[in-house]
Parts: C-alpha cells; sequence; structure tokens
C-alpha cells in the first residue's frame, strides 16, 4: 500500500497528507469499499482522515431479469446489469478512486461479500480508474476496532474460487428459474415462478401436510400410580412393566387393557424393589450459527427468520454504546460453532469474574458441527466483548437487539462454562395382587451444581437428546425393601397425534440436516416463499397454499429429479467443493445443464390434459376428500352425472364438473368441508333481511371465493368478502355492512365535494375528487372521519395524485418475449408492470424493487387476456416481432370469444367495486 500499516495498530488522527502533483493535487489516502452505510461509518471511525470509507449498498450489478443473461451455448457467459441507483454508487467510488492512493475492499467474510468486491474491482477496472494503484482484500469477522485493524494490516488477494463459486450458484438459480417458470406458466396457469432451493423447501412444507392429512389417530392409555412413603411423602410413579412385558408409550391400546390393569392396582400391595441415584452431567451447546440463532429467535423469542437476520445485522454492524461505535456481535452468516483461541480466552476470563472460578472448567471446549456439508469456515456467532453484558448494553439497544444479544451472550458464555451436575434417582416399584405383578418407576432429578444454568436467568435453556420427560424434580427419600401406599390411581385416554406443521425454524433446521442451502440463504428462501403465495404462516405454523402444492405435484411429476433433496445436497456440496477449489464450476454448470435442458424439452410434449390427470391423481386426498356417505368423491354433486376434476383458469386452479357448461359447478380448491362433501357452493346461505329493501340477504361461494349478495339477478348487489373475514364469521349485520358501500365520509372542507370510502379491487380505500387512496383496514372503511380522510387523501396527493404527469419508470425489466420493454411503474393504485398498453397491478406486498421478469410475464398475460387489450409491439421492432406479438394477439381473442355466460356470472361474483 501507499503508507506502512503497523499490525493492530494505526493513527485514526494523522490528518490528511497531500502532494503537488502540477496543477493537480492529489489526496494521500485509501479508499475502502464495505457493503453498507451503516458499516461504513464505525469502520470511518477508526481508520481516520487517510482513509475514505464508502458503502456499494449490497451487490452493484446482477443479471438482467430476462432471457440470455446466462448463455450455456457460450459456455455460460454471464452478463451483467448496473442499475441507476447503483450506478450513481459506483461513480462515486470511482471519482474517489482516481484521487486515491489505492483501493481496500472490505466486504462482509463470505461468499457474497467476495463477490460484491468482485463486482466493484471489475467495474473500476473497466472504467479505467485504478491504473496501477494497489488493491486489497481485507475481512473481519467482528466489527470492533482490533479486528478491523488487525484486518488492514493482513490484507490478501480476492479468492477466486469463492468469486467461481458465486458465480456457478448465481447462474445455476438463472438457468433453473428462467427455464423451469415458463414451464410452469404454460402448462399450470395461475403459478408462480419455481426456484431450485425455494421448490424443495416447498415440497417439505407439502409433503408434513400430506403426512397430516393421511394420518389415522391411535388411541392408547398412560396409567400413574399416586403412591406414599410410610413417612407421608408423595411422588407418582409411572408403569413400565405389565403381562410380563414391557410397557411403551403406546402399549396399552384400550379402555378396557387399561381398566383391568387399573383394578389390578387399585387392589395390590406395593413395595420397593431398588433405588438407584447416580450422578449425571449435562453440557453446554455450541456458540450460535446462522440456523441455530433463527431456530431459538422463533422458538424463544417469536421472531421469524428475516427479523433475526435484520437484528442481527444491527447488531454485528454497529452500535453506539455511548461514544464508542462497536460491533457487539461476530458475523451472523456462518455455519462454524467454534470461536477464536482469544475468544475463548475472554469468555473464560469473564465466567470466572462473573460467576467464579467454580464454573470454569479445567480445558476450554471445543465443538464441531453435525450438519451435512457444514464449511466452517468462520466463527460461530458470539459477542465480541464478553464484558458487555446483556444488562449493562441494555439502556443503547432497542427491544429487539436487547433481546437477541441477550439470547447469543448467554449461549456464547454458557458454551465455555462447566457442565451441570446432577443426581438422578431411580426407584422401581413392584405391585403385587393375587399372583400378578407389575412394575411401576419414580424418577427425580437434583441439580447438585447448575454449571454453565447459571448463565440463564430463566434456567430455560433449550432440552438436550438426552433429557427424559419424566424428570420433573426431586424424590422423596425412598429406602429399598420398605412397603408404599397407595392414594390413587390414574388411568387416562389419549390418542396419537399427527406429526407439527414446519414453523420457520424446524424448516431450518431441517433443510439444514439434509444440506440444502447455506446460511445466508435460508432467510430469503422463506420470505420467498410468503412472496409467492405458496405458504401461509399462522401461529407461527407453515401451512402450504392450494397452488404451493399444485406446484409441488406437477415438479414431482415432471422434474422429479430437481426436487430431490439428496440431489439438491450433492448440488451444494459440489457448490461448496468450488468454493475451495477442488472442483471446476463451468464443468458443473455443464453437467447439470445437459440433464436439466433435456427435461425441460421434454416438456414440450406435454398436453394440459396429461398434466391434469396426474395432479388429480397426486392430489386426490386435497382435490377430493373423502364424502360423509361414503360416495364416490369425483361424482358431482350438482349435476349427478359429472366427474370432478381440475381445471386450470387465468387465476389459477379450480375444481369443476365434466359435465360444463350444462353443469357449472366449480369450487375452490381446498375449499371448505361442505363443497369438499358435495354440497353445491353455488347455493345460497341466507343469512336474514335487509330491513331497508325487504330482499334476502345471502353469503355465497364462487370461483373466485365467498361473496355476500342481496338480492336476485342481474341487479342484485355483491361484494366479496376482505382479507380476514371468515365466511363461518358472516352474519347479517356484517354482511349489511359491506353492501352498504361505498359509504359517505363527509364533504372535504376546501372545495365541498363529497369523501367516500369502499372496497375495491386493491383493497379499502377513501376517494375525493377522482383520488385514491389505500388505508390500512376494511375497519377504518366503516370509522373513518372527516379529518382522517383529508388527511390520508393529502398525503396520497403530496406523493402524487390524479392530476400528475405519467409516471417514470421504477427500473426496467427487460424485453417481452413478444417485443417491447417491460418497466416497473408506481402508480396512482400502487405499483404495476408495464408493457406497451397493458397495465398490471403488482401483488399486494411485493416490493416492486424486487419483481423480476420472469414474474412480470404471467401478470401481464393475465391482464391481457382479462382486458381483451390488443397487444402492440413498437414499430422500432422487426417485422417477425411484430408477427409474434400478432400470432399472440388472435390466440388471446380466440380464447376470450370461448368465454361463456358461466364465466362472465364468475366474475361478477369477485367484485363490483
Amino acid at each position: 500500500m501507499s503508507k506502512a500499516i503497523e499490525a493492530g495498530k494505526l493513527v485514526a488522527d494523522s490528518g490528511r497528507r497531500t502532494r503537488a502533483s502540477k496543477k493537480v493535487e492529489t489526496v494521500d489516502m485509501d479508499v475502502v469499499v464495505v457493503e453498507s452505510p451503516a458499516k461504513a461509518k464505525t469502520i470511518n471511525k477508526y481508520l481516520g482522515k487517510d482513509y475514505k470509507v464508502l458503502a456499494s449498498f449490497g451487490h452493484v450489478r446482477d443479471l438482467p431479469p430476462k432471457d440470455g443473461s446466462v448463455l450455456p451455448d457460450e459456455d455460460f457467459a454471464m452478463t451483467w446489469k448496473v442499475d441507476t441507483a447503483s450506478a450513481k454508487r459506483v461513480k462515486d467510488i470511482a471519482d474517489a478512486v482516481k484521487s486515491a492512493d489505492g483501493l481496500i475492499l472490505a466486504t462482509d467474510p463470505d461468499r457474497e461479500g467476495e463477490a460484491i468486491s468482485w463486482h466493484v474491482l471489475d467495474l473500476l477496472q473497466k472504467k479505467k480508474v485504478l491504473k496501477d494503484k494497489p488493491v486489497k482484500r481485507v475481512v473481519f469477522n467482528a466489527i470492533t476496532k482490533k479486528a478491523v485493524l488487525d484486518a488492514m494490516a493482513n490484507p490478501r488477494d480476492i479468492d477466486e474460487s469463492l468469486v467461481n463459486a458465486y458465480l456457478a450458484r448465481r447462474a445455476l438459480d438463472y438457468l433453473v428459474g428462467f427455464n423451469l417458470s415458463p414451464v410452469l406458466w404454460r402448462k399450470l396457469p395461475g403459478a408462480r415462478s419455481a426456484g431450485r432451493v425455494q421448490s424443495v423447501a416447498l415440497r417439505l412444507v407439502c409433503e408434513r401436510e400430506n403426512e397430516i392429512e393421511r394420518f389415522i389417530p391411535e388411541e392408547y392409555w398412560n396409567i400413574v400410580a399416586d403412591l406414599k412413603t410410610p413417612r407421608g411423602d408423595q411422588f407418582e410413579a409411572r408403569l413400565v412393566q405389565a403381562d410380563g412385558k414391557r410397557v411403551q408409550k403406546n402399549s396399552i391400546k384400550d379402555g378396557e387393557h387399561a381398566n383391568r390393569i387399573k383394578t389390578l392396582l387399585e387392589a395390590a400391595s406395593y413395595s420397593v424393589a431398588s433405588v438407584e441415584a447416580k450422578p449425571v452431567k449435562r453440557n453446554p451447546g455450541p456458540p450460535f450459527t446462522t440456523s441455530t440463532l433463527q431456530q431459538a429467535a422463533s422458538s424463544r423469542l417469536g421472531f421469524s427468520a428475516s427479523r433475526t437476520m435484520q437484528v442481527a445485522q444491527r447488531l454485528y454492524e454497529g452500535v453506539d454504546t455511548g461514544g464508542e461505535t462497536a460491533g457487539l456481535i461476530t458475523y451472523m452468516r456462518t455455519d462454524g460453532v467454534s470461536m477464536a483461541p482469544e475468544a475463548i480466552t475472554a469468555a473464560r476470563s469473564a465466567i470466572g469474574d462473573q460467576f467464579g472460578e467454580r464454573y470454569l472448567p479445567e480445558k476450554p471446549r471445543a465443538y464441531s458441527t453435525k450438519a451435512k456439508n457444514a464449511q466452517e469456515a468462520h466463527e460461530a456467532i458470539r459477542p465480541t466483548d464478553f464484558t458487555r453484558t446483556p444488562q449493562s448494553m441494555k439502556k443503547y439497544l432497542d427491544a429487539d437487539q436487547f433481546r437477541l444479544y441477550d439470547l447469543v451472550w448467554k449461549r456464547g458464555i454458557a458454551s465455555q462454562m462447566a457442565s451441570a451436575e446432577m443426581e438422578r434417582t431411580t426407584a422401581e416399584i413392584t405391585a403385587a395382587q393375587g399372583g400378578e405383578q407389575v412394575g411401576l418407576r419414580a424418577v427425580g432429578t437434583v441439580v447438585k451444581f447448575n454449571g454453565f444454568l447459571a448463565a440463564y436467568e430463566d434456567n430455560r435453556e433449550e432440552k438436550q437428546p438426552s433429557d427424559e420427560d419424566e424428570d420433573d424434580g426431586r424424590l422423596p427419600p425412598i429406602n429399598q425393601g420398605e412397603a408404599i401406599d397407595k392414594e390413587k390411581i390414574r388411568a387416562t385416554q389419549h390418542f396419537t397425534e399427527p406429526p407439527p406443521r414446519y414453523s420457520e425454524a424446524s424448516l431450518i433446521k431441517k433443510l439444514e440436516e439434509l444440506g440444502i442451502g447455506r446460511p445466508s440463504t435460508y432467510a430469503s428462501t422463506l420470505a420467498t416463499l410468503r412472496d409467492r403465495e405458496y405458504v401461509t404462516i399462522e401461529n407461527r405454523k407453515l401451512t402450504p397454499e392450494a397452488k404451493g402444492r399444485l406446484v409441488t405435484a406437477f415438479l414431482e411429476n415432471f422434474f422429479n429429479r430437481y426436487v430431490e433433496y439428496d440431489f439438491t445436497a450433492d448440488l451444494e456440496e459440489k457448490l461448496d467443493k468450488i468454493s475451495d477449489g477442488s472442483l471446476e464450476w463451468k464443468q458443473v454448470l455443464r453437467d447439470f445443464w445437459k440433464d436439466f435442458f433435456a427435461q425441460v424439452e421434454d416438456t414440450k410434449e406435454l398436453r394440459v390434459t396429461n398434466v391434469l390427470d396426474a395432479l388429480n391423481e397426486a392430489l386426490a386426498p386435497l382435490v377430493f376428500p373423502k364424502r360423509e356417505d361414503g360416495g364416490d368423491p369425483r361424482q358431482c354433486q350438482a349435476c349427478g352425472t359429472g366427474r370432478l376434476s381440475l381445471k386450470l383458469g387465468r387465476y389459477g386452479a379450480f375444481v369443476g364438473c365434466s359435465n360444463y357448461p350444462e353443469c357449472n359447478y366449480t369450487r375452490q380448491l381446498g375449499g371448505d368441508a361442505e363443497a369438499a362433501n358435495g354440497i353445491n357452493p353455488n347455493e345460497p346461505n341466507e343469512l336474514g333481511t335487509d330491513p331497508e329493501t325487504g330482499e334476502t340477504v345471502t353469503l355465497r361461494t364462487g370461483r373466485f371465493g365467498p361473496y355476500v349478495q342481496r338480492g336476485e339477478g342481474k341487479e342484485a348487489k355483491r361484494t366479496s368478502l376482505p382479507k380476514g373475514w371468515k365466511p363461518e364469521d358472516m352474519d347479517l349485520e356484517k354482511a349489511l355492512k359491506l353492501l352498504s358501500l361505498p359509504r359517505e365520509v363527509g364533504p372535504h372542507p376546501e372545495d365541498g365535494k363529497m369523501i367516500t370510502a369502499g372496497l375495491g379491487r386493491y383493497g379499502p380505500f377513501v376517494l375525493h375528487d377522482g383520488t385514491y387512496a389505500n388505508v390500512e383496514s376494511i375497519e377504518d372503511v366503516f370509522s373513518v372521519g372527516v379529518n382522517h380522510a383529508v388527511s390520508i387523501i393529502a398525503d396520497k396527493r403530496a406523493n402524487g395524485g390524479r392530476r400528475r404527469s405519467a409516471p417514470a419508470a421504477l427500473k426496467s425489466l427487460g424485453d417481452h418475449p413478444d417485443g417491447g420493454e417491460i418497466t416497473v411503474n408506481d402508480g396512482r393504485y400502487g405499483p404495476y408492470v408495464k408493457w406497451g398498453k397493458i397495465n398490471a397491478t403488482l401483488p399486494k406486498g411485493k416490493d416492486p424493487q424486487a419483481i423480476t421478469l420472469e414474474e412480470a410475464l404471467p401478470l401481464i398475460a393475465a391482464k391481457a387476456e382479462k382486458s381483451g387489450t390488443k397487444k402492440k409491439t413498437p414499430a422500432k421492432k422487426t417485422a417477425a416481432k411484430k408477427t409474434t406479438a400478432k400470432k399472440t394477439t388472435t390466440k388471446a381473442k380466440t380464447a376470450t370469444k370461448k368465454t361463456t355466460s358461466a364465466k362472465k356470472k364468475a366474475e361478477a361474483e369477485s367484485d363490483n367495486s
């Protein structure tokens, strides 16, 4: 570098030095590039004025979301694109480098961090601003002054193997997404995109749901005796032996058997056959990895994986601790379970100071991971300074930061503490009556020395696999050979339960066990499944949506290899081998692409009827649940002769009758129990009579969900149930409130024009003079007053209202296959994708900056078909593309002409606002 860097020591206030070069004054400094502004701010304080620290704001470029960004026929050549925001940041970095002595790339110490440094360096080389200036790569596992200065004293070059692993992973994900997703759109309308890791995670969730649906509860009985010693001390013992056999949890299958044993016990005499007390030790667990931190934060704090990582990121990047800014935890994307030697020394010192020498084991503890494919390249997640206790840091942290730091600190310090010492007492008791004997067992555990449990204020350290359910406290003094009195015999009936649905934490644990995904991918994988509406999360449990189960069934039937657990794990292992330089990355791509492309090509011969037949069979329990009368689940109960089958519409799959259009029976996939048992959901459920009009108000279900209706015929008023309102909770009062919309709120104080509130396609809103502004919930529609409505509308107009000019594009997604650019725009009703004259609104909650081309295409296709819009290719495109667009339009028109009156009726049912 241009100046000497002493190991572990820099003079931060050495000032700015300059040198004259003819008429240009060049600043004698180095430019340091990190990912985030928060990280830049913290590191800049450590390095001082001789360094300029700039943030790249994550990746500065990516593969454009369009076909051709990865070219297998050109040895997987990759085309990168810099978006507008990143271009400005790259320019700022380039301008700073021009007048600097050198460049230091200090991005995160993982594959993604290495890739960001590589991208920045490549762009700067293309801008020709580096010339002969030195470039160094530094990494640090913690953002503390010592860690940063040590890293600056020991620079290295960019790790090409890590970069190659990133390129391979990025290319694989692109090739799967851009080749598999179009197959889904063609063969399974209404489906969203498919991904390499997301599809496997979704399969796990769907398979668990299948297990739950197939599960048949089994009866079993538990027998417990409440006993008393001669000294009057009470305790309980569980049945462990009867009929000369060992009794397992589910051994006693029926009440008759249980009552026979209970009768014997009630008349039996009891004696203590043996008493054994033996010491046991319980060892602490290792410090957190990314996945175990996410699991613990989910089970104890109720955090989602993404929330955990967001909070951990802030703790890592730096917190102002009263005059000093420092990272409180080490890097939070890791699968390593070890701590650096100096960290172990610091932890042992803190243990001695805070808990006493008794709590220090003789030797430091060493850990190794059992997770498949774990690289352990980095330290575990730990506090950067063990003397910073959670309580001492509490005043500097918000509630989430404190709770997560408390979790990390306790786990980190406990991992180096002495084992907890316990005494487990087991009393074997014999009950004899009339020549018959049964055995019972009483178990108690007493903590003799709490050891590492002292680190946990509430002693709620998670159970180890060796823990026994019956360990419920101390037993009273019991002597071998003495008689025991019976107090009460309890026989309780139980039923086996299905396996629980995955939580985010348990799914992450399963993925890790299978070797699928990496620490940095779990949170984004789960977020993708939610964003694509493949799963929902309720009470912290993951439930697959109908479209998620359809996609999984399709992939299992037609792309089974690519959702196999072993195949995906093997691919992850190959990516890890690329990381350590033992495998050539393009060869991995060649091997994958050869078979994958062939399978994609084979699906072109698939007919939709073939797909539906396969899905009807694979999803039979979901699509055709058993009927209460024992009849054929696939017989249409509306007409009595038709066969029920999956149908594909522009909004996805539904169940319909083979006698359509003569029989217009339809129901949603995974509809309510009544509909599933053959009751036509189109039959109205009467809620009462509107006192003002005298018309009957009914609750109905159409292809697009439940709705309420007042009256009959074409003039009937209809409105869909808003999100969060369940059909089973509907009554006349709620229905009348919905049917009364839109509601007049009051005149606007400025112009006297009426403000109304209602429920539309894009959710609840208030409206004034053509300006729509969304409100938070449907309840607000019924209660919002004039003042609040005026404020909401003013805010909307301040951000762009009715009379604003055409909105500028937020980003370009690339070209449509039929020609013409697709852009993402922000409109009056929210963000949308635009192609020519077609505007397709983004799904609620979808980040407009995250939308991709493959996600935009089906939205545009659905909008074009619904509106009948003629899709015109821009004039400057080629004649060939015009021909393609014309053919596409003709097909869309043909499909539209085939729409029947029943289809129009279904559309009317969905929404009238």
